[in-house]
């Protein structure tokens, strides 16, 4: 798989500037004008490949079957308050994500809070980046963080500087804590520093994460440009941020883009693929299946010559993620808009009020697999709710809370895990997601990389 810096390069010719100008011609293959390409699922993966196709004119049809755009990245409507099914972060090395959300309309100055790197688990450690050239902005930020021996801060920065010498690069992949044990990293470094990175990151145990995924996260986020670490909070819900505005700019390039309306099987056809639904059945020249995993076996299992495919799919295990929304009076806040909590159910916490204006709204983040997945909703929030008040003196009651948990919200990342390839065995049939092949984990980018990687192929033959 090639690195991100030769996929940048592959793709460059898929950029071209969004105008009000004319609309390119349909290309031509084989002496057929234009493809039909059908797409199903509309979260980041599925219409990041509509956007890459459709400006390039060739039509699109995007199938999704849930109300809304976004997958597991999608707005959520609760009390009248505007909320996410999780809540995201972006980094500034996601070039590939805030370049299609520009290109489909939106303005990064105006949809993000911007903060540099930084990491404040709330009394018992602090980390902020200066602005410096990287990787020194990352290594002074290192030897001045509070909550550490000078001793650890150090060791901590000579642990970055021999990954860096190494090029990020591992000759055998290990789990993160193996990684950290072999470069002397003892066990409060890990707790205040890698462990809350590692699963911020692969939302995976450290004694389960992928040390190369990880480096390859390191090497892009903080080993090139300083604006690189920058942390990108959302002001805007995720179903806005991106997939609304791509299903306008499809749209308006002659293709289509239909929610509540799911795919329920795929048949191979001679010179193309059909995809039924409830009402009717299309055959496309290709298929791009950006479904969540589970449902993309499904769809793949009646198709002997996927079978591995399925297998590889059917292999991976998931790790989940709790978001627990608590609406306060409009006068309750937090110190920043995110921070994280040492040892406590909170991993991370988010003042949308801060953040998006939705004053008094909290959110706290549970990532991956632990002991909160045994607790009842309702005890659930209670725990975060005396953590709030016993670290922030948040008295009050919440007027209401949500808690929405994505129980298979990414795959584990482990080492040396053999992800689905884009290209399948099926001649005209690609496979989006943030958990087919690539160097990062799960997350935004990596369904975007995967979505513009089936397009580039598509766009290739």
């Amino acid at each position: 798989m090639a690195g991100f810096k030769n996929l940048d390069q592959e793709l460059t010719p898929l950029h071209l500037p969004l105008s009000g100008g004319s609309i390119p011609p349909p290309l031509t293959r084989g002496g057929r004008e234009g493809f039909g390409v059908g797409i199903i699922g509309g979260g980041y993966a599925g219409m990041a490949a509509a956007v890459a196709l459709s400006e390039r004119g060739i039509p699109v049809t995007v199938f999704e079957s849930a109300q809304q755009l976004g997958g597991r990245a999608r707005g959520v409507v609760h009390r009248d308050a505007q909320l996410d099914n999780g809540q995201h972060l972006l980094l500034g090395c996601y070039r590939q994500t805030l370049r299609l959300i520009e290109q489909v309309g939106g303005n990064l100055e105006q949809d993000f809070l911007r903060l540099p790197l930084q990491l404040d688990l709330h009394g018992k450690f602090s980390l902020r980046a200066p602005h410096l050239p990287a990787p020194l902005h990352l290594l002074v930020a290192l030897l001045s963080a509070r909550g550490l021996s000078f001793g650890a801060r150090l060791n901590a920065a000579r642990c970055m500087l021999a990954l860096r010498r190494t090029n990020f690069l591992l000759p055998t992949d290990m789990t993160v804590a193996e990684l950290l044990a072999q470069h002397g990293q003892d066990a409060e470094l890990t707790q205040k520093l890698w462990e809350p990175l590692c699963i911020a990151a692969l939302n995976t145990p450290l004694h389960k994460a992928s040390a190369q995924v990880f480096l390859n996260v390191l090497r892009d986020a903080m080993n090139q440009s300083r604006a690189d670490s920058d942390m990108l909070l959302p002001r805007v819900d995720f179903s806005a941020l991106f997939p609304q505005r791509a299903a306008s700019y499809v749209e308006l390039r002659g293709g289509s883009v239909l929610t509540s309306c799911g795919v329920e099987k795929i048949t191979p056809k001679d010179g193309g693929i059909e995809l039924a639904t409830a009402k009717n059945a299309t055959t496309f020249s290709h298929v791009i299946c950006a479904a969540p995993p589970a449902i993309a076996a499904r769809l793949l299992r009646s198709t002997t010559a996927l079978e591995s495919v399925v297998t590889q799919i059917e292999t991976l295990q998931h790790q989940p993620i709790y978001t627990v929304y608590l609406q306060y009076a409009p006068t309750v806040g937090l110190p920043y808009p995110m921070l994280g909590l040492y040892q406590r159910y909170s991993q991370w916490l988010f003042d949308k009020g801060q953040i998006a204006g939705q004053h008094g709204l909290l959110a706290a983040v549970i990532s991956a697999e632990g002991i909160h997945q045994e607790l009842p909703q309702e005890q659930l929030a209670q725990k975060v709710i005396t953590e709030l008040r016993e670290e922030f003196g948040i008295a009050d009651q919440p007027k209401w809370f949500k808690i929405i948990a994505e129980k298979h919200a990414t795959f584990t990342c482990s080492p040396n895990l053999q992800r689905p390839s884009q290209q399948t065995a099926l001649p005209g049939l690609l496979l989006a997601g943030d958990y087919t092949a690539g160097d990062y984990p799960a997350t935004l980018e990596g369904a975007v990389l995967s979505g513009l990687r089936c397009a580039n192929l598509i766009l290739k033959l």
